[in-house]
């Protein structure tokens, strides 16, 4: 499960809980981090998010042995608002978890 951080309302918040925001992102504390486990038996796999853009940019870090077999054929194809399309190479397994980091 994906850590959360807290978010400012639209029309911001106190001072310290601005102070608390800005403080755990100046830490790296981020709302930007996901996991995706590749699709078993294809060769792509949608990852749906809120936070993907079509600009936005992923990187993939292996969270099994599986998946870093799996690194070097695997690659962003597609991305569009909300969603990303993963290009891979067909494995019977399940257990190609990647933690996923989505900048912008």
């Amino acid at each position: 499960m994906a850590a959360y951080f807290p978010q400012l309302p639209p029309k911001g918040g106190d001072q310290r809980f601005v102070a608390t925001v800005l403080n755990l992102a100046m830490q790296g504390k981020l709302n930007a981090t996901a996991t995706v486990t590749l699709a078993a038996n294809a060769t792509s796999t949608d990852f749906a998010d809120r936070r993907i853009g079509a600009d936005s940019f992923l990187a993939l870090m292996p969270l099994t042995a599986a998946a870093a077999a799996a690194l070097a054929t695997t690659f962003v194809a597609v991305r569009v608002p909300g969603l990303a399309t993963l290009q891979h190479a067909d494995a019977p397994g399940t257990d190609r978890q990647f933690g996923v980091l989505i900048i912008g």
